[in-house]
């Protein structure tokens, strides 16, 4: 249903008011889902609604994700994430949601040759990576660096049209890997690699991360490729979150689109959204330290009233869904790398011992995807520090593609409103006065 057709929708809701009743606007979404437009209230009433946390409020119309938290559905542009998962790569997935339809076989080929053409970084950008100190979180390092190279690319500061849009988008989708391995290789005191043109977005990822100069890494396995492309995809978007609102209030005022995913970066950097699966492996190594049972464990975190991370979502009341595709990967990859980790061993047992348990299936507690891909990477070798920074690389054609909606549709700078309740107008204290 077309953004027209959904506004057309004539249905109103009267809210009363001390000032008397005012007919609101009911919109309908494709997905019948039904929100009262308040865009009037104020002008029209002098109220405003107040929803400290958006967790009532639609802020936009948008056409790229819907998500069903109740019956645990996520589509990607009409697309289940289960169909898109077992058909698309990342980058067919990447082009789905910032176009909204499935790539051609010259399209996909024509994005590849961008990416390619962009995956190098320029060597003033190299020099840059020297001066972080070796303890810089690599989140820290891609924010910063992701602005540092939209300076060495003036072209990309006024998009006007679909043609520049895709190569920014491709510049940007490309040069993030790279600039994410630098950042490891710089804090571990490796030099940087740089990307190979005959490998495909996920494999060029690896060889970038763990070769090291004269002594290639050798070709990387495709189960762990296949593994990397679907944790990339699973994370490539997932609607209205806090770093995808980051993303599109920071293009509302009309900055770049690098600037804009800088900023994205930074919102998911924050332990409360992007930092779940690190605080995964956190919680493995503090079961792994004390030498306890899991069965004690999450005994002990029902009495306490603790939080088993990775299980339950903000979101999702039912299974999630991108953790039921995911956990088949971790189930194959774990299995013939045969990796002998005792935290792995521990999140099988949590995950055996949390699904038999009626207090977690009964609250719908389940495994999320935070707890797969933890476990998942940690067995790839990519390191904890590393993990949000994945986030990040899969989560970038999301927020392009909402950057762009933005843009294409001419929105308004966002700007929400507030309930002051602060002190009301009071008099100026002098100095010499002041107690």
């Amino acid at each position: 249903m077309s953004t027209d057709a959904v506004a057309a929708n004539p249905s109103t809701a009267r809210l009363e008011l001390p000032s008397g009743p005012i007919d609101l606007p009911i919109v309908v979404g494709t997905e019948d889902e039904h929100a009262v437009d308040v865009a009037k209230l104020r002008a029209e009433t002098g109220y405003i609604t107040l929803d400290e946390g958006y967790r009532n409020t639609g802020s936009v119309r948008s056409e790229i994700t819907f998500i069903d938290g109740e019956k645990g559905i996520l589509r990607y542009r009409g697309y289940p994430i289960e169909t898109v998962c077992k058909h698309a790569t990342f980058i067919e997935t990447a082009l789905l949601l910032i176009h909204g339809e499935l790539p051609t076989q010259s399209q996909l080929e024509r994005f590849r040759g961008l990416l390619t053409k962009h995956q190098m970084i320029h060597e003033s950008v190299r020099q840059m990576f020297d001066g972080f100190p070796p303890t810089a979180h690599p989140m820290a390092v891609l924010s910063a660096m992701i602005n540092a190279t939209s300076c060495y690319q003036p072209s990309i500061m006024n998009i006007d049209d679909e043609e520049t849009f895709e190569e920014t988008a491709a510049m940007l989708i490309s040069k993030v890997r790279t600039i994410a391995a630098a950042a490891y290789k710089t804090s571990i005191g490796h030099p940087i690699m740089y990307p190979d043109p005959s490998l495909n977005y996920c494999a060029n990822f690896l060889h970038m991360m763990f070769s090291i100069p004269l002594n290639r890494l050798k070709e990387a396995d495709p189960d762990l490729i296949e593994a990397l492309n679907l944790i990339f995809t699973l994370h490539a978007d997932h609607e209205q979150n806090c770093s995808t609102s980051t993303v599109r209030m920071v293009g509302s005022s009309g900055a770049n689109l690098f600037a804009a995913c800088s900023a994205g970066v930074a919102a998911l950097w924050g332990p409360l959204h992007g930092g779940a699966n690190v605080a995964v492996m956190n919680q493995l190594n503090e079961i792994h330290k004390s030498g306890i049972d899991t069965q004690a464990y999450i005994d002990n975190l029902k009495k306490t009233k603790g939080k088993l991370f990775g299980f339950g979502h903000g979101v999702y009341r039912a299974y999630d869904p991108r953790a039921q595709v995911l956990k088949k990967s971790a189930d194959k990859v774990l299995a013939k790398l045969g990796v002998n980790d005792p935290l792995l061993g521990i999140a099988r047992q949590l995950e055996e011992t949390a699904l038999s348990d009626d207090y977690f299936v009964s609250r719908n507690l389940y495994p999320n995807v935070d707890f797969y891909s933890g476990i998942l990477m940690r067995a790839m070798g990519i390191p904890t520090n590393m993990f949000t920074v994945m986030f990040a690389i899969g989560r970038m054609p999301g927020w392009i593609a909402h950057w762009w909606e933005v843009k294409r549709t001419k929105s308004r700078i966002y700007r929400p409103r507030q309930v002051y309740t602060g002190p009301a107008e009071r008099e100026w204290t002098a100095l010499d006065k002041r107690g």
